[in-house]
This record gives C-alpha cells, structure tokens and sequence, in this order.
C-alpha cells in the first residue's frame, strides 16, 4: 500500500513538473516506458508456459 502513495505522490510531482515548465512531451513518454515496464512484469510470468504451446 505505501508503494502505491509514493507512486501517486511521484506521479503528481511529474504532472507538476511538466505543467511548470511546460513540457508535455514528458508525460507520454513516461506512460510508454511505464507500459512497456508493465508487459515485461507481466510476460516474465507467462514465458514457461509459451514454451509448452511450441
């Protein structure tokens, strides 16, 4: 649960980051690299059963 405050707080910072200063380039990119961050976590489970399909 704390992970998930500090998460929420880190997120905040970055979206007040960017309207600060104006670069909203930043905020896709972090949503990108937070997917591909998600796929990996999930695919590390998945990998030994893909095995058995082939």
């Amino acid at each position: 649960m704390r992970f998930f405050r500090h998460f929420k707080r880190l997120m905040g910072d970055l979206f007040g980051f960017a309207k600060h200063n104006k670069v909203w380039w930043i905020i896709p990119l972090v949503v990108l690299l937070l997917l591909v961050a998600a796929v990996i976590v999930v695919s590390q489970g998945t990998a030994p059963f893909i095995y058995t399909l082939f």
